[in-house]
């Protein structure tokens, strides 16, 4: 079941969008050679608690990060840890949320670290203008097809892979709820969109194939089958009767 938002909820959503929108920013300033994932981890669930929230992801169906850190091959729900130091020219995804009032915000972005080849820096690139494009999409009176095509038309374009398996949501006073947001779809296809609406939105596209394989012993990590890298963004916006409205902004 679809859980429409009044004005006034969308409104008290804001500050756990902003929280997490600051949280990954002041966590992506940290990505450099030479830094654990971990450490990342451990900055922004200090930083969460600061800001008065609760981290969202840390013991969510069992996991034990405030970040899911994904590197390079890794598309999506790395572990953090100590022994995982980024390395000059590796990407890093870290997604993170918070629940403020009882409302989870969830935010996700891909880092370079250090200096990265012009391929990752493209995938970097492409991906993020396809989340930008699907937000362009939720616009009331589109369907559920409208966002996934956006994505779908500018990754494929530019040669990329378009992860099926893994995609976006529903969110409010739960992580995940409906609808189901897929990166791939057909214009005019799906449920119609309308004001109330609050989605996360994130495409996850591979330099590959968009096949995935995992997880595997961690019972988390998913990664590219062909082991070419992976970029995602992610944003929380909700539906309105105009421009679509981002949450996770500071």
């Amino acid at each position: 079941m679809i859980i429409i938002k009044t004005p006034a909820e969308i409104e008290a959503m804001k500050e756990a969008g902003r929280v997490s929108a600051k949280v990954l920013r002041k966590t992506g300033e940290l990505v450099r050679p030479g830094v654990s994932t971990l450490e990342l981890d451990r900055f922004a669930e200090n930083l969460i608690r600061m800001e008065g929230g609760r981290p969202a992801f840390l013991g969510y169906g069992g996991f034990c990060g405030t970040i899911c850190s994904s590197v390079n091959d890794q598309i999506v729900h790395g572990i953090p840890a100590g022994d995982v130091v980024l390395q000059e020219g590796d990407i890093i995804s870290i997604d993170t949320g918070a629940i403020v009032g009882g409302w989870y915000g969830d935010n996700a972005a891909t880092f370079a670290v250090g200096q990265i080849t012009e391929q990752a820096q493209r995938l970097l690139d492409v991906t993020e203008e396809s989340m930008w494009a699907a937000i362009a999409a939720a616009q009331p009176g589109n369907h559920l097809g409208d966002i996934g095509h956006a994505v779908q038309r500018i990754a494929e374009a530019a040669g990329f892979g378009v992860v099926r398996e893994y995609v976006g949501h529903g969110i409010g006073r739960d992580m995940h709820e409906d609808p189901n947001v897929p990166n791939f779809g057909k214009q005019g296809k799906g449920i119609r969109l309308e004001p109330g609406m609050v989605l996360a939105i994130e495409p996850m596209i591979n330099a590959g194939t968009h096949k995935t394989r995992g997880p595997f012993v961690d019972r988390w990590t998913v990664y590219t089958a062909d082991g070419s890298l992976s970029a995602h963004f992610e944003k929380t916006i909700a539906i309105t009767e105009g421009s679509p409205l981002v949450l996770t902004a500071e």
